[in-house]
């Protein structure tokens, strides 16, 4: 969202935001019970809506911050992955199932399969596709560790 929107709205606006703001102090301070909650929620939905601000946009918002965020970890997990790769621990069992551990990763995978699970400091990040640093990652983990049966 652009703040010069905002601000403009802001100049524009200010007697009906400050109108709106005094209502809805009055109703929280006489009205004494749920109804003034609703009442409530109906100035400033209708503020909201007023400013032009639509449920889409806040909706496209809310899923920029959250890939933004998933991308974040992402790239974090993937950084520690060749950072702590020296100290990774890998083990399986017989059915090919496997886990590698990290004092901040952990990643779960079977032999064959082209994705792993990671988790990073016990969040889970989802499957992830096995890439070159994540092939590079299990593979050193390998060399690090005796493969040994659960």
């Amino acid at each position: 969202m652009n703040t010069q929107v905002w601000s403009d709205f802001l100049q524009q606006n200010w007697l009906v935001i400050l109108i709106a703001l005094i209502v809805l102090f009055v109703v929280l301070n006489l009205v004494k019970t749920m109804v003034k909650w609703a009442i409530a929620v109906i100035i400033v939905v209708a503020l909201v809506v007023y400013s032009g601000v639509s449920l889409d946009q806040i909706k496209d918002v809310v899923n920029d911050v959250k890939t933004e965020t998933v991308d974040t970890l992402k790239s974090e997990a993937t950084n520690l992955m060749m950072k702590e790769a020296k100290e990774a621990k890998y083990t399986s069992d017989a059915a090919g199932n496997f886990t590698i551990t990290t004092p901040n990763l952990e990643l779960k995978g079977q032999k064959g399969k082209e994705k792993v699970e990671v988790s990073l400091r016990g969040v889970s990040l989802g499957e992830w596709k096995i890439s070159d640093t994540v092939k590079s990652f299990i593979e050193e983990s390998k060399n690090n560790t005796n493969v040994t049966a659960k």
